[in-house]
């Protein structure tokens, strides 16, 4: 498929006629928990977007028609190598991109990029670009072994399939730019672009100061071991009986997952006090005094982390990829070794013993989320990058 927008390269594009675009997801919800003010940039700017994913969930579907955003179901198993299902998936893009006729495909996370891209190829959309928003725990370990090894090995050969002659590629931390390279996925390694997450909406976080009573310390996340939740507990079980008013939170939904933390382990672990999920964190953020992600899993940039940058907190986080990114070491917060309860025990005592680090780190939290993580910015990026804006 040609015509005069197509034409135009990835790069630059002002005065490019309105675009028909495509969006694919592994995850409906994250359409609007992640891509909300990118797709409304799209509609805003006269393009007009269709988003493909594979749960009707009817709330996020209303969200996005309110921006004039269509939205088509289709078939994808988040996880898993079944080549039949996924067969059905990049048979179901295809399908969908040869009706709505799409001049540019934007997929994100891992198996959309691969099937949204092929499929893409197959229908004659020539302006491909990949969103990779972290590499998982796929690439984590730098040696592999049997099954790891082949998961990997198919991975990459996919990848090089769905990535022939893309436009352009965003990447959201340098290992993941690192690991795009090494395994040779891309014929050009130029068109290669960070950007810096998925941006956070400064205006739907708004900055507020610690509260200047309890001293709570709080963490975010999907209840999986890799998210570090047991050394948090652990580090919590070690302070709480030095330090018996200060409170350690847990928020965040139990997942159906092999790895997951069950209602028992929750249950043994004394010094946390779970405070279940929610759809809307702002208020707990802004009644706790530093944020905490102990995780140990590859990370793009956690999006949690980016909330509470811009609610003006304090963060302690791993030397991770993508968790690095948010923290200048001493600055706005302490990254620690992952797996170290101990080293998280020491980090959030020093928070205790000196209270005015929590303000002065929250106030660098926030100008590290103006200056680098809004989501306008990071979105200026992606379009301009695309041609789809100036």
């Amino acid at each position: 498929m040609r015509d005069d927008a197509a034409e135009a390269g990835g790069h630059g594009g002002a005065g490019l006629s309105p675009q028909r675009i495509a969006v694919v997801a592994s995850l409906t919800r994250s359409l609007t928990n992640f891509r909300y003010q990118l797709l409304k940039a799209m509609t805003d700017a006269g393009h007009q977007v269709t988003a493909f994913a594979p749960e009707d969930d009817r709330e996020t579907v209303e969200k996005l028609r309110e921006i004039g955003v269509q939205f088509v179901r289709i078939p994808m198993a988040r996880t898993g190598l079944n080549p039949i299902a996924d067969l059905r998936t990049l048979f179901a893009l295809y399908r969908g991109f040869r009706a709505s006729r799409p001049t540019l495909v934007l997929p994100y996370t891992m198996k959309p990029i691969i099937y949204g891209c092929l499929a893409a190829r197959l229908a004659g959309v020539e302006r491909r670009f990949a969103l990779f928003t972290g590499m998982g725990h796929i690439f984590a370990d730098p040696h592999p072994k049997w099954r790891g090894a082949l998961v990997r090995a198919v991975s990459v050969a996919l990848y090089r399939q769905a990535l022939k002659e893309v436009r352009g590629v965003f990447v959201y931390n340098d290992a993941d730019d690192e690991d795009i390279r090494k395994h040779r996925m891309l014929a050009d390694n130029s068109i290669i672009t960070g950007v810096a997450g998925s941006g956070v909406d400064l205006d739907h976080y708004p900055r507020s100061g610690p509260d200047s009573g309890e001293l709570k310390f709080l963490l975010i996340a999907r209840l999986l071991r890799d998210k570090g939740i047991f050394e948090y507990a652990e580090a919590a079980r070690q302070l709480r009986a030095k330090h018996p008013k200060v409170r350690f939170q847990l928020l965040g939904p139990l997942e159906p997952h092999s790895s997951s933390v069950s209602h028992a382990d929750l249950a043994a672990m004394a010094a946390i006090e779970y405070l279940g999920e929610t759809n809307d964190v702002r208020p707990f953020l802004a009644a706790c005094s530093v944020f905490v992600l102990p995780t140990y899993y590859r990370e793009g940039i956690p999006r949690s982390i980016l909330e509470a940058l811009a609610t003006g907190r304090a963060v302690i986080t791993t030397d991770a990829p993508g968790c690095r990114e948010t923290v200048v070491e001493g600055k706005n917060g302490f990254l620690i070794p992952a797996r170290d309860s101990g080293a998280l025990a020491a980090v959030m005592e020093r928070f205790i013993r000196q209270p005015r680090l929590i303000d002065e780190m929250g106030v660098r939290s926030y100008e590290l989320a103006v200056a680098k993580f809004d989501v306008h910015a990071v979105n200026r990026t992606l379009l301009a990058t695309m041609g789809l804006g100036p």
